[in-house]
């Protein structure tokens, strides 16, 4: 992103295609490791295809999904600086390539990192209007759920604001989307897909946020884990649950959910700082046993 990696040699759209796939699959299994070797690699190939491209639209769709995956991991890793960059530039050129889906999950991205850096008005505006876009109008299912999975960040939005009422409406109209859409996943590779199941793993972090741990709880135990679409979804179903035993005083429910959670995908537990943060708050408040120690110390927290 930076222009810091050597240029790439070109490679046909179709291997960079492929590329995609792979790492958007990396993601999905939680290999962080792998991803981070991969992702420059992607976005230095991209640039020199969409470079020899001409005024086909294919190269740049592809480089706009690059970046929107990169925005999500740096989202995940908590790098505003770097996510802010990310995501304008997978705005800019999915605006360019004409993809109503790309654009909209550009667009959720952006919500996302202006709900991070507390903007909560902003953060709710940008993914409203996107989700009341006529790109995203019509009665295919596919752009339904990239609607929901909109509503949907900006109901967290609400939740982060102090704004109980708003999330839980916002909450309930993206439940009802998703009903309506029954019970296959869709857009897997936008926010974790969309599913029943998923819009109830978002309540269960918007109700812990909101100041109601005690129903976040609640929320969580009716959602299977093995229903949902990804391990990185399973993942922070462990993780979120366990910031809500945290905020109810449930110390001993919250280790065993973040050791559920490491045992769901140790990449993603060790590496998000959110839950370094979490885990070094429980270091220093109360009873330690071997088990949170073992997990701090691979969590890199001494």
């Amino acid at each position: 992103m930076l222009g810091l990696t050597p240029a790439s040699a070109w490679v046909p759209a179709g291997t960079l295609r492929a590329g995609l796939d792979g790492a958007l699959a990396d993601f999905r299994d939680s290999r962080y490791r792998r991803l981070s070797g991969t992702l420059p690699r992607l976005i230095a190939a991209g640039h020199t295809v969409a470079a020899d491209g001409g005024d086909s639209r294919e190269p740049n769709a592809l480089l706009a999904g690059i970046y929107t995956l990169a925005t999500r991991m740096l989202i995940k890793l908590d790098d505003q600086q770097l996510g802010w960059m990310a995501a304008d530039r997978a705005r800019v050129l999915a605006s360019g390539g004409g993809d109503a889906l790309a654009v909209g999950e550009a667009a959720r991205n952006l919500a996302v990192l202006a709900r991070k850096a507390g903007w909560h008005e902003q953060a709710s505006s940008i993914a409203l209007s996107a989700a009341g876009s006529p790109l995203l109008s019509g009665s295919s299912p596919r752009l339904a759920a990239e609607r929901g999975l909109l509503i949907q960040s900006a109901a967290y939005t609400a939740a982060r604001a102090g704004d109980r009422d708003g999330m839980r409406e916002l909450t309930c109209e993206a439940a009802s989307i998703a009903a309506c859409l029954g019970d296959r996943v869709l857009l897997r590779d936008h926010g974790g897909g969309f599913t029943p199941a998923t819009v109830e793993l978002h309540r269960v972090s918007a109700e812990n946020y909101a100041g109601d741990p005690g129903v976040a709880v609640a929320a969580a135990l009716r959602i299977v884990p093995a229903g949902l679409p990804t391990t990185e979804r399973r993942a922070r179903y462990w993780t979120d649950t366990a910031r809500a035993y945290a905020n109810w005083g449930r110390r001993d429910d919250c280790v065993n959910a973040l050791l559920a959670a490491e045992r769901e995908a140790p990449e993603e537990t060790h590496a998000r700082p959110a839950v370094r943060d979490l885990l070094s708050g429980l270091l220093v408040t109360g009873r330690t046993g071997p088990e949170l120690r073992g997990l701090a110390a691979r969590c890199g927290i001494n």
